[in-house]
């Protein structure tokens, strides 16, 4: 256990430092602008999943994924209805 805390740690300061790079020389509101949209991003497409995933399955398709269908799968079967 004490060695996995040490890795977890250590993984910790990497990503922090890494984190830095990237941030470079940007303001750290913009950054923080930045890293919102993306989460924000992240929360849409995963409800968005959900929610096609939900419809399939009431639907009777219980072994549908929207997430493993291809981008054209997915723009050809359900853009028309969400966009």
């Amino acid at each position: 256990a004490s060695k996995e805390n040490a890795e977890r740690k250590e993984l910790h300061r990497k990503i922090w430092a890494i984190a830095d790079d990237v941030r470079g020389a940007v303001d750290g509101w913009d950054f923080k602008q930045y890293i919102l949209g993306i989460l924000f991003y992240r929360f849409i497409s995963e409800h968005m999943a959900d929610y096609f995933d939900r419809a399939e399955h009431e639907a009777g398709d219980l072994e549908f994924r929207y997430a493993e269908l291809s981008d054209q799968e997915a723009e050809q079967d359900f853009k028309p209805g969400t966009v």
